[in-house]
């Protein structure tokens, strides 16, 4: 005869059940190892027929941001620009960004970094070997551009050949500087010197931006109709040089120079809309930029260059 299920029943059924401690509910996990904070050391993008490569070489944090980027500004000033973007103002990360070029024929890659071991290592996570670059071009010659050129008395893209600016050269050349004597003097004899105008390769042209450095040169890339710029340090952070292109940073040589370059470059970049690449922008260093009262915005690329192809 079937038994009707009262709550009485119900009680008793689970009174005869075994005792589970509660605890045994609960598997014990084990602690996931934490792997630290991590950025992807390269991206690649569909620019015409080219190939474009932002590789990371290299991050550091740079202490005194206000010393760097803002010299001849109040502090309160630069505070307040430093709450509207959401930044701290003690500290500031950078970001080394050589850029590879993929031209279909040819390799060309843009500054070295600050050692070869980070362009290296970047190099080999997009998959080419230092053997494989046909042309090192140096946008001018701090030692966060050259440092990568050799290992030690060796140089470390041994089958390239090398371009940098005239003006750029004369000048370091005549300065005893150590960095250009260990890194680009052995290799004068394979580098050719170029001025504003003159191509690397079809589509790739010299851009005079003097000020950050006597001979500094941006590189603007077009292929199949497709436009990209590659500014160097022509703005060295995104929200205090862009924002404020009057802003007095330490590392430009001529002050008054490099602040009517970042006006006339940006601003061509504003008007064309084209993406730029920026050497110290937040990695992958890639964007378009606006016009605003006092400066520009920059506009970090989302998914535009994706849709290239």
């Amino acid at each position: 005869m079937p038994m009707t299920m009262t709550r009485r029943n119900a009680l008793l059924a689970g009174a005869a059940l075994p005792l589970v401690p509660a605890f045994a509910a609960r598997p014990v996990l084990a602690a996931a190892e934490k792997q630290g904070a991590a950025t992807p050391p390269f991206r690649r993008y569909a620019l015409g027929s080219f190939e474009v490569t932002p590789l990371l070489a290299g991050t550091r944090v740079q202490e005194g941001p206000k010393e760097i980027f803002a010299a001849n500004v109040p502090q309160e000033e630069f505070e307040a620009a430093a709450r509207a973007a959401f930044l701290p103002t003690d500290r500031a990360q950078g970001f080394f960004t050589p850029t590879l070029v993929n031209t279909g024929s040819e390799l060309i890659l843009f500054d070295t970094g600050l050692a070869p071991e980070g362009i290296l290592a970047a190099l080999e996570a997009a998959g080419h070997a230092p053997d494989a670059v046909d042309v090192v071009v140096i946008t001018h010659m701090h030692g966060d551009h050259i440092g990568g050129l050799m290992e030690g008395d060796r140089p470390t893209f041994a089958k390239a050949r090398y371009v940098t600016g005239q003006v750029e050269n004369d000048h370091w050349s005549a300065q005893g500087n150590e960095g250009y004597e260990s890194k680009v003097r052995p290799l004068l004899d394979r580098m050719t010197f170029v001025a504003g105008g003159d191509e690397v390769a079809p589509g790739i042209t010299a851009v005079e931006a003097f000020g950050h450095t006597p001979g500094h040169m941006a590189w603007r890339l077009e292929s199949e109709g497709q436009a990209l710029m590659l500014t160097a340090d022509a703005a060295n952070h995104y929200a205090f040089s862009l924002g404020h292109p009057d802003w007095e940073v330490r590392f430009d040589m001529d002050k008054a120079a490099a602040a009517a370059t970042r006006r006339a470059l940006f601003g061509r970049i504003a008007e064309e809309r084209i993406p730029f690449i920026g050497y110290h922008m937040p990695f992958p260093a890639i964007g378009f930029v606006e016009t605003t009262d006092d400066g520009f915005r920059f506009v970090p690329e989302s998914y535009q260059l994706m849709l290239n192809g």
